[in-house]
């Protein structure tokens, strides 16, 4: 299905960054443990711009698997330390997905292109890490004009206190709007309106 099939058109678009994880890595656990207090938070948001038709996103580290694709890094994923999660978050058949060779969703990737066909002006960033990936994204996306809200209780990262620190950079160096789901669900609410 193309872009032009699927009815994702309009100016919100949801991106969730490195949320299919196989949990590997040096200090996997510890974010493991905040990616499982903050799921709750990214499935209702997930669920949220679904049922209102609005594009879903996944930008995924290919983890140096340079012969893989998206349906492959899900089942390797699945395997791994955090099945929960990527159960929990697994891709539904007309969400979009992007694999990225390093920390932004935008380097090395057809994000833009994406965005672009999809008219989408204002980008919601949630995954893992706040203080990598989701900063990485969204310095990116700033230098790009997207308006941006980070969704502060649908991120993660190793610590709170990076955690925090990221939430606010993102806030006053890149003009983002920091907001918890309930606010943006809030929002998406009265747009409908």
């Amino acid at each position: 299905m193309n872009v032009s099939e699927s009815g994702h058109r309009g100016r919100d678009a949801l991106l969730m960054i490195d949320i299919i994880n196989p949990f590997d890595y040096p200090e996997a656990d510890r974010i493991l443990a905040n990616t499982r207090r903050a799921l709750p938070a990214m499935k209702r948001l997930v669920e949220a711009f679904r049922a209102q038709g609005r594009p879903v996103i996944y930008a995924n580290d290919n983890f140096g698997q340079w012969r893989s694709n998206f349906p492959d890094i899900v089942r390797r994923c699945r395997e791994g330390n955090g099945r929960d999660v990527v159960e929990a978050m697994h891709p539904a058949s007309d969400d979009y997905f992007v694999l990225k060779p390093h920390r932004s969703a935008f380097y090395d990737t057809p994000l833009e292109r994406l965005l672009n066909e999809l008219g989408a002006e204002h980008l919601l960033l949630a995954g893992i890490a706040t203080d990598m990936c989701v900063l990485a994204s969204a310095s990116d996306a700033h230098m790009r004009s997207y308006h941006l809200t980070i969704v502060s209780d649908a991120t993660a990262a190793v610590d709170e206190a990076r955690h925090d620190s990221c939430l606010d950079l993102m806030g006053h160096t890149l003009d983002a709007k920091v907001a918890s789901t309930q606010q943006v669900l809030m929002n998406l609410a009265l747009e409908r309106k």
